[in-house]
């Protein structure tokens, strides 16, 4: 979600906007217009659903046709046969916070739900906790078994905001869940960098692995299972409020949108077995030395791209493109919460920015986050209660 701070008015802003848990923002790394590539398909973003309560995700399960979609106060709902079921598929309401950045804000299906009925949420518990619990479908395959929750892992959170609250499974068949950094503004607790708090990181379970009693595994490849002092969860470091991150698995590739501070936002992208990477928050903000002249980046990975605060507010990382339109298979897709413009970049061989994209599909209100469903085709969030498919025009 967009980075909210509760002592920036550009966070008071967004929360007065809407109640989506939503990114933060950042500086710089503004495309010039000469170097966006023009492409030779023409999208559009045609609505698919409408009057949804902050829709803030969207996912389905493998081989399944129908849309689910994350409502940030407390329900998931489903869109199938191009119409909203009235009843939704699960209501948390009861067992939630939501507001500003809290909320029910992630679901992830297990990869073989369709055998074991398996899903998981994230959401703020109402001390402001974040909780990952795993549900079981009902006999109604619309509506899931409330009484079914099973807690996986609970973080403490110390302030309202930058709760993170993706959770996906990789290609690997691990559950990653990203996490802020707990909060407030310039993460003040040094949790970014600090091994020895789930805050700030990406976390990688195993939920299939785990012992009687247990929710989840250590898988025994996470960097720091050995490290003295250090989280073994830990799959990944320095991040400051990942809202959203996403897996390419034809190029096993991980990208995460990071939501900045005041001056930068950006992408980070890594190899899906990369392990242990430290995307500097906070001893730089993008690629720039936070709040100091000068700093140490020995050991950093830097963004693949970035753009400042003149350009937006906080990044809405999507997915990269693997549906059926051609021309824009293996882009990355993402936009800003407070601007609402659609980009893309297609990295080369050497995992660097080959091209840039700018999309004009219309409209698209502040984009919270996007969703693919079962085919690969894209679709994008918005806070105004619609769901807009990608396609080519």
């Amino acid at each position: 979600m967009p980075v909210l701070t509760a002592l920036s008015l550009r966070g008071l802003l967004a929360g007065l906007i809407s109640l989506a848990a939503l990114p933060s923002c950042g500086d710089d790394g503004h495309v010039a217009p000469d170097s966006v590539t023009t492409s030779t398909v023409t999208l559009r973003a045609r609505e698919v659903a409408s009057g949804l309560d902050s829709p803030v995700f969207l996912t389905a399960p493998n081989g399944d046709a129908r849309l689910f979609v994350v409502e940030q106060r407390g329900r998931i709902r489903i869109v199938e046969n191009g119409a909203l079921r009235p009843t939704p598929f699960l209501d948390v309401t009861g067992s939630i916070s939501a507001g500003g950045e809290r909320g029910l804000l992630g679901l992830a299906f297990h990869p073989k739900f369709a055998q074991n009925g398996f899903f998981y949420v994230n959401f703020t518990d109402p001390r402001g906790d974040t909780r990952v619990v795993r549900y079981h479908v009902g006999a109604d395959r619309n509506v899931a078994d409330a009484s079914s929750a099973t807690l996986v892992i609970t973080v403490p959170q110390p302030y309202a905001n930058h709760n993170g609250g993706m959770v996906a499974f990789g290609p690997d068949g691990m559950l990653y869940v990203g996490m802020g950094d707990g909060g407030s503004g310039g993460d003040p607790q040094g949790n970014g960098q600090n091994l020895g708090t789930l805050l700030g990181k990406l976390l990688r379970l195993d939920v299939d692995g785990a012992a009687a009693g247990a929710a989840y595994a250590v898988p025994r490849d996470n960097p720091f299972v050995a490290r003295a002092g250090a989280r073994p969860e830990i799959w990944a470091f320095g991040l400051r409020n990942p809202w959203r991150f996403s897996f390419d698995p034809a190029a096993s590739r991980l990208y995460i949108a990071d939501v900045g501070q005041n001056r930068r936002e950006e992408i980070d992208v890594a190899g899906a077995t990369e392990a242990g990477l430290n995307y500097g928050w906070n001893t730089t903000e993008g690629t720039e030395c936070y709040n100091a002249p000068s700093c140490n980046r020995s050991g950093l990975r830097e963004p693949i791209a970035e753009y400042g605060h003149d350009d937006g507010c906080s990044i809405t990382g999507g997915y990269v493109y693997r549906g059926r339109i051609a021309g824009i298979r293996g882009q990355y897709f993402y936009s800003d919460y407070c601007k609402g413009w659609l980009r893309s970049l297609q990295l080369g061989t050497d995992g660097t920015v080959a091209a840039r994209y700018s999309w004009d599909v219309g409209s698209l209100g502040s984009v919270a986050s996007f969703g693919v469903d079962a085919s690969g085709e894209l679709y994008v969030l918005s806070a105004n209660g619609k769901v807009y498919a990608l396609e080519e025009r």
